[in-house]
Order: C-alpha cells, then structure tokens, then sequence
C-alpha cells in the first residue's frame, strides 16, 4: 500500500499505514544501531546509543499497545524513508577513517532518524487527538519524548566534545 494508495479512504485509515510506517522504522532502528555502538568511538557516544536500543525496544512495545489500543493487528509496512536514511548513515560512517569525524557523521546520521521518528509521532498524535483516541495519544507521546530527548543528548555530546575533536 503507497503512501496515497487506494486503500486508504479516512483519517483512521491513514493513522493506521502511518503506525505501521513507524513501526517497520522502529524495528530497522533496532536493527541497526548495535552497528552504530560498534562504530562509535567516543565513550559518550556510544552509551547514548546503547541508551537509545533500550528505548527503541520500549518505542516499539509501546506502538505494538497502540495497535493493540486500535484494536488493529500490529503489521509494519516497508518505509523507504527510513530506510533511505539508514542506509546513507551507512555508507557516510564506513568511508571515514578519522575516528572523530566518523563519530560526528554518526551522530549526524542518527540525529536524521530521531527528526523522522519525531515527525511520524507528532503526526500521529495529533491524528489520534482528532480521532478521539487520547489513549493512543498518549502512549505515542512518551516515544516522542524520548526521541526528543535523544535529539537534545546527541546535539550536546556533539557540540560539547565531538565536533570539536573532529575540527
């Protein structure tokens, strides 16, 4: 089913290809950021990502409530955009010898994800609000929360250290 595939007809429709976009990121997510932690040289960075695979574990139980909440089958659905971004933080990190400067463009790169992922919830809560569903509303705030919370952590480790040992 294409973004504005035939399929779907109402908001509920469109909310339910969207938890499914999210939900198929989440899991590439967690499929990818132990390569990121083997990667990361810094020691901060590193335990941020390790932080962030314990949320994306949680981001992903919490979309699978939601489902569940919408008493719709949890089901993910290829998301090009994701996967796109993934798939250039790959090929950006593997041609960077400098340690430094490979940290910075992971940082970068996983700084890309957390913008997506925050996009994606903050549609989806407001498309829930406008369905009546404060419930799943609400379970999708705590992701965007943390996925904010994440963005901030990444902007300072690479503006108080990383950055400045890859310059």
């Amino acid at each position: 089913m294409g973004f504005f595939s035939k399929d779907i007809k109402t908001l509920d429709d469109l909310f339910i290809h969207m938890l499914r976009d999210i939900y198929y990121a989440e899991k590439q997510i967690e499929r990818t950021l132990p390569k990121m932690i083997d990667e990361a040289t810094d020691p901060q960075l590193k335990a941020g990502f390790e932080t962030h695979l314990e949320q994306t574990k949680g981001h992903i139980d919490r979309v699978e409530q939601v489902f569940e909440l919408h008493g719709v089958k949890a089901k993910a659905i290829n998301c090009p955009a994701i996967d796109g971004i993934l798939e250039e933080a790959d090929e950006v990190s593997g041609d960077i010898d400098d340690r430094q400067v490979r940290d910075a463009a992971l940082i970068a790169s996983a700084q890309a994800v957390e913008h997506y992922e925050m996009t994606r919830y903050g549609t989806l809560i407001a498309w829930a609000r406008q369905l009546g569903r404060s419930d799943c509303a609400n379970v999708l705030a705590k992701n965007l929360k943390e996925e904010q919370a994440t963005d901030r952590k990444l902007t300072e480790i690479a503006e108080n250290r990383i950055n400045l040992l890859a310059a």
